[in-house]
């Protein structure tokens, strides 16, 4: 019983360990009137883009494909 408990302590460190070095997480696509008609990335750069009204960061990544990695809220309604 004893090497049981001990098994299991280890297996949850090692999946606490490996979710902390996961990397951060991309913010969801919020659920509100701005983003509930969008349907493909180019709806996105209109305001995402550089002359858009809430450009990105610069430090992020380059890439124009937003749905590989911003996801969409799971509560919102369809």
């Amino acid at each position: 019983m004893k090497n049981t408990l001990v098994f299991i302590a280890f297996v949850l460190v090692v999946l606490g360990f490996l979710y902390a070095i996961s990397g951060t997480r991309s913010p969801r696509i919020p659920d509100d009137a701005k983003h509930a008609v969008f349907d493909n990335e180019s709806l996105c750069l209109s305001c995402h883009g550089l002359t858009g009204e809430a450009p990105r960061k610069p430090e992020h990544p380059p890439k124009d494909e937003c749905l590989k990695c911003h996801k969409v809220k799971r509560n919102r309604k369809k």
